[in-house]
């Protein structure tokens, strides 16, 4: 199930009647804002490139990219893989991260990694494509699924906004498990949209995501 305005607010009304944890928080923070789009293979770049970095200091590295190489979008894949880590790292890439990319851009290139079927991908099988790619792990094949793709069903069992997220709403002891975060959503109904109830988490964190 894809995010669409009229899907976003059946999601709300399904998970306010499910979860009275919840309903505080859609009730203050309406509708979720989950767009999806089909800039697949920049929204990955950006990806790389923000780990572990401040938006401020991920927006900077891709202007970067813009001034450098001319253009007003993120590298192709050929010119990602025409450049060299040194050439990477100018623009201030780490030299994990040039090499991330590159690997990225490789994957799409041979095939590997391709956009034009992956709406007729399961979560797992999107999950394991995505992550056959250096530098992209669990979190980052979910947050692309939620926010690229648009799909509405992901639980990101890794994400620590959730966690905390969770452990204060429900009266956790201590951050849930994955294994327990998938169980707290069975228990309060969330399917088919764990997608938007984790939205409404970072909310009540006052998390923008």
């Amino acid at each position: 199930m894809i995010a669409s305005p009229s899907r976003l607010l059946q999601a709300a009304a399904h998970l306010h009647a499910a979860d009275s944890k919840l309903a505080p928080y859609i009730d203050r923070s309406g509708i979720c804002t989950i767009t999806p789009h089909t800039n697949y293979y920049q929204s990955l770049v950006d990806s790389i490139i923000g780990q572990q970095l401040s938006v401020k200091a991920a927006r900077s590295i891709r202007e970067r990219f813009y001034i450098r190489y001319g253009k007003n979008t993120l590298l192709a894949p050929e010119e990602i893989l025409s450049s060299s880590v040194d050439d990477l790292r100018a623009v201030g890439l780490s030299g994990a991260k040039a090499r991330y990319v590159q690997d990225l851009a490789q994957h799409v290139l041979d095939g590997r990694l391709t956009f034009d079927r992956i709406e007729q991908l399961t979560n797992d099988e999107v999950i394991a494509m995505l992550t056959a790619v250096k530098g992209i792990g669990e979190w980052t094949a979910h947050m692309f699924m939620m926010f690229c793709m648009g799909r509405l069903d992901v639980l990101p069992v890794g994400d620590l906004g959730v966690k905390n997220g969770m452990k204060i709403l429900y009266g956790l002891d201590a951050v849930p498990t994955p294994d327990e975060m998938r169980v707290i959503a069975v228990k309060f109904n969330w399917h088919p949209y764990e997608s938007v109830a984790s939205w409404y988490v970072w909310q009540s964190l006052d998390i923008i995501p």
